[in-house]
This record gives C-alpha cells, sequence and structure tokens, in this order.
C-alpha cells in the first residue's frame, strides 16, 4: 500500500484514495474503492487518464519522446539488436545470453510452418478479401488446430502458444497476401531469417529463384522491431480484455488484429500513403499543406504527429534512416508517390508551423514509404503492423495472466438514457 493518499470531499462525505507511485511516469490514484465507499463511479471516456492495469512491459513518456522496453530506450534495441531478440526481451523480461537467443530463434524458426489443412481456409475467402479479414480469420481458427496449447493455466501450453504465434503469423500473414493476388503460397525456410524468411514468403514464386537483399530485409526487422510493442494502446487493451475473460490466446491475439484493424489504429500507414495518392504530384504538395494550416479547414496531414508523443516519435527516426537506405537502393524515379513522400517530407521539415506545432513526421509516415517502396499494397501494412505486434500482445497477455489479481474487465457508464418507465399495449400507442 502507498504512504501516500489523495482524499475526494462528496457532499458531506470525505473518502482517502491511496497514490501508487511507479517506477517512471505520474502517480496513479487507486479507485478500486471507490464506488463502494463512495457510490460514485469516474468518467474517462478513452481511458486517456486511467490506468488499467500494472505492467512491467513497456513505458511511454510523450512529452520526452521515449519509448523503454523493460528499460531499454527504442533507438538502441533498432540499432543494436533484432526482432527476435526484442522479442525475448519483451517475453521474459531481459536481454538473453548467446546460448538463450540461440535456442529461442531455433525454437520460433521451427514452428512458422501451419497445419496443411489451415490452406483450405483460405480457399473459403473470395479471391479479393482484404488480406486483414482473412488474418482476423484464420488466427482466431488456430485454436481449432492447436488444442495442446490453449489451456490458459498451463505454464507450459502458454509458452508453446506464445511461440506458435510469433512464428506463424508471418506464414499467415504472407499466405494472406498471396491469396490476395492469386499466386500460390510458399512455405517457411529454416535457412533465413525472421524478416528476410517473411519478404522471401511474400515476393518468391516457384518459377524463379528470390534473393532477399539484406538492406530490405533490415529495414523490415527495424519495422518489426518498431512496432513490437506501445503499452496500454487500444488493440493492447482488447487483447488484455479479452484475456481476462479466460478466453484461449488464439482467440485473444485475434481480438487485438480486429482491433489493430482500424483506421485510426494500425491503418495510420495505409491512411498516409491514401493521402500521398490524393496529393498526387508534388506541385499539388503546397495546397495541401495550406490546406492543413487553415484552420477553418478540417483537412490534416496523415503521418504527421502522434497522439501520444508531443514532441516528437523516437521511432520515427530511426525509420527515416531505413526509408532513406531503401529509397537508394530500389529508386523513386519510377513512382511518383514516392516522389511526393520524399518532396512532402522536405517540405513539411522546412515550414516553421508544423515545427512550432511539433508535427513531425512519425514512424507511420516512413514505414509507409518503405512498404510501398518494396512493393507491397497498401492493403498488407496493417497485416505487417498485426504480425510485428503480435508479441508485444502475448507479452502483455501472459503477464495479465499470471498476475494474482486478475479479474475479468467489467468497465462501468454514465447513463443518460430514459429512467424506468412501464409498458405500453400496442393499441394504446
Amino acid at each position: 500500500m502507498s504512504d501516500k493518499s489523495a482524499r475526494l470531499i462528496i457532499g458531506n462525505k470525505e473518502i482517502e484514495l491511496p497514490i501508487h507511485t511507479p517506477t517512471a511516469g505520474p502517480d496513479v490514484i487507486d479507485i478500486t474503492k471507490l464506488y463502494a465507499q463512495g457510490d460514485v463511479f469516474t468518467y474517462d471516456p478513452g481511458f486517456t487518464s486511467t490506468a488499467a492495469c500494472d505492467s512491467t512491459i513497456t513505458f511511454i513518456d510523450g512529452a520526452k519522446g521515449e519509448l523503454l522496453h523493460r528499460g531499454y530506450p527504442i533507438d538502441q534495441l533498432a540499432e543494436k539488436s533484432h526482432f527476435l531478440e526484442v522479442c525475448y526481451l519483451l517475453l521474459y523480461g531481459e536481454l538473453p545470453s548467446a546460448t538463450e537467443l540461440e535456442d529461442f530463434e531455433a525454437r520460433v524458426t521451427n514452428h512458422t510452418m501451419v497445419h496443411e489443412q489451415m490452406h483450405n481456409f483460405f480457399r473459403g475467402f473470395r479471391r479479393d478479401a482484404h488480406p486483414m479479414a482473412t488474418l482476423v480469420g484464420v488466427v482466431g481458427a488456430m485454436s481449432a488446430f492447436y488444442h495442446d496449447s490453449t489451456d490458459i493455466n498451463d505454464d507450459w501450453q502458454r509458452e508453446v502458444a506464445a511461440i506458435r504465434l510469433i512464428a506463424k503469423l508471418p506464414t499467415i500473414a504472407a499466405m494472406a497476401y498471396k491469396y490476395s493476388v492469386g499466386q500460390p503460397f510458399v512455405y517457411p525456410r529454416n535457412d533465413l531469417d525472421y524478416a528476410a524468411n517473411f519478404l522471401h514468403m511474400c515476393f518468391s514464386v516457384p518459377a524463379e529463384n528470390y534473393e532477399v537483399d539484406p538492406i530490405l530485409a533490415r529495414a523490415m526487422d527495424r519495422i518489426f522491431t518498431l512496432h513490437a510493442d506501445h503499452e496500454q494502446n487500444a488493440s493492447t487493451s482488447t487483447v488484455r480484455l479479452a484475456s481476462s475473460s479466460g478466453a484461449n490466446p488464439f482467440a485473444c491475439i485475434a481480438a487485438g488484429i480486429a482491433c489493430l484493424w482500424g483506421p485510426a489504429h494500425g491503418g495510420a500507414n495505409q491512411a498516409c500513403l491514401e493521402m500521398l495518392k490524393e496529393i498526387g504530384t508534388v506541385d499539388r504538395i503546397p495546397e495541401f499543406i495550406a490546406r492543413a494550416k487553415d484552420k477553418d479547414d478540417n483537412y490534416r496531414l496523415m503521418g504527421f504527429g502522434h497522439r501520444v508523443y508531443k514532441n516528437f516519435d523516437p521511432r520515427a527516426t530511426v525509420m527515416k534512416q531505413s526509408a532513406d537506405e531503401v529509397l537508394e537502393l530500389l529508386g523513386v524515379e519510377d513512382n511518383p508517390l514516392l516522389q511526393v513522400a520524399m518532396e512532402l517530407e522536405k517540405q513539411a521539415l522546412a515550414d516553421p508551423y508544423f515545427a512550432e506545432k511539433k508535427l513531425f513526421p512519425n514512424v507511420d509516415f516512413y514505414s509507409g514509404i518503405i512498404l510501398e517502396a518494396m512493393g507491397f499494397p497498401t492493403s498488407m501494412f496493417t497485416p505487417i503492423f498485426a504480425l510485428a505486434r503480435t508479441v508485444g500482445w502475448i507479452s502483455q497477455w501472459k503477464e495479465q495472466i499470471s498476475d494474482p489479481n486478475l479479474k475479468i474487465g467489467r468497465p462501468r457508464q454514465l447513463y443518460t438514457g430514459a429512467t424506468r418507465r412501464d409498458y405500453t399495449d400496442i393499441e394504446s400507442r
């Protein structure tokens, strides 16, 4: 129990509420007993001022532009580490030794194939189905194939489910992409690393050899790393809420994927590319910048600024470096969309208005550019986000399941509907 407290006066009643002090971030007023003692609820639409859980995984300081995974800054992890090492860190709390990392990578690599009968699920979708629709359905269906890892009360089954989800999401996402473009599925290869294997499954065809460029593989690995976890966002909160009911891990992750599909969440990088298509050509950029600066115009530039980061997005700096490397490798001469993107970035960064408002390009702006340059359609942007975020969801899920104080989520409401009234027979209405 905290040694600090807050006093709340309601009418002639005074209630003392404990205050907990975290290792980082603002103090938290504990309102657990507020309803019992004061007969009132708190009102917080969007839960933007409410801590729904305690966690040791990820910390964000939006004012400083800081993102820490288990205490490690995201820029250091993106620069010096790689995705599977970050997965280990998120899952187990510490950076692995060389032996631990080798064992973990082997376990993931040896679980990348999916049950052969799962191929039939894909063929049940229309050929023009959005890959996210496919992903939600197939991941949810994993519980029908992997019965030996659905018991959330068994530590070993939780571990197996975690490894399976991290290993199989790239395969399922790649299959969703291949199905959407009418190409045959490509099986995973154990001789490739995590990111290179995903690119191979997406872009290789049986008719010819495909060599994954290491610059593209590194850029993809960084995209995965920078999207691995982001504290208690909408999709993570959805996973935790589903988990609180005792749902199996595959159902919980499918729920997270469904939430991530929203354009205000995981679809932001897709919305950014659609904005670039709307702009169309470099000569129209000043027109759209002027609209974004006009307080009487609701138009805003997608991919600039961030709801949480009030200064700058720490992931964007690393992502910009990858974007520059990819564009140098692939060029932008034949892609008007990328030409617009690079010129928009240049003009916006040079405009004092955006600097004053701290509307800097965020991670979605640069990740969209990279994925477009690689050849991914915008419909694949959110599935790629989902497979990267899976490890964050699983880490949060495992943490919550292990919490001895776990309770089923049950938000309350501010009711503004009709009060009690008696039923009226239809003849009298």
